[in-house]
């Protein structure tokens, strides 16, 4: 069980002051970058954010979901933007991107800055219903026994639960390869399919996976 940490950034160094500054902040809609699909955890809580935001402030924050590479494409976005403190980016792995990613369009320190953490929550490690594994070491014991024939799900590479899962692998000695799927909701629907035979998930996720 791992616990990650979504963040809210803003684009570019130096919007932090800026707006601080600015008493009448804001005074034009302001964006959310949501670098995951709809329905992720990530989306839930940018979503639940954005909406406080916009009663507090009185100005429409509008979340736009840019999925993709893991949240680098939404990253690039968010680095692209004017560093006016009207884009904001919710992410939860965003440390970890440059390890995955070579040659990546922005850099994690200097075309961001940090704003607050927003949420902590655990990562579960799920199965699907008809795998028949109801522990960790049925897991190991089966993954063992056909190395290299199983895959793991994650909602992108890069991603927190790819991170989680790829350590998980490691440190249990078996080899099985990794699908990226199509976010959250994403890998939900590979693991409970069968298509992966497991995948770490952030919990709210996994309770909604119904028999995992």
């Amino acid at each position: 069980m791992k616990m990650i940490r979504i963040l809210m950034v803003f684009a570019a160094t130096m919007c932090l002051t800026m707006a601080a500054s600015a008493q009448d902040y804001p005074t034009k809609p302001v964006k959310v970058i949501i670098p995951f699909s709809a329905g992720s955890a990530t989306d839930v809580i940018g979503r639940a954010v954005s909406k406080k935001l916009s009663e507090i402030w009185g100005q429409p924050v509008v979340a736009e979901n840019v999925p993709g590479k893991g949240g680098t494409i939404g990253a690039s976005v968010v680095a692209k933007a004017p560093p006016d403190g009207y884009t904001l980016f919710v992410y939860g792995a965003f440390a970890i991107s440059p390890y995955f990613h070579s040659n990546l369009p922005y850099d994690p320190l200097k075309d961001f800055t940090d704003i607050a953490p927003l949420a902590r929550q655990p990562l579960v490690l799920v199965v699907g219903p008809s795998v028949g594994i109801k522990s960790v070491s049925d897991l190991i014991r089966v993954a063992k026994s056909k190395p290299g024939q199983l895959k793991f799900g994650s909602p992108g590479t890069g991603s927190a639960a790819h991170f989680t899962a790829e350590k998980f692998r490691l440190m249990a000695g078996i080899n099985m390869g990794h699908v990226p799927c199509k976010g959250g909701p994403g890998t939900v629907a590979a693991t409970n399919a069968g298509d992966v035979i497991f995948s770490f998930l952030p919990m709210a996720l996994a309770k909604k996976s119904e028999g995992s």
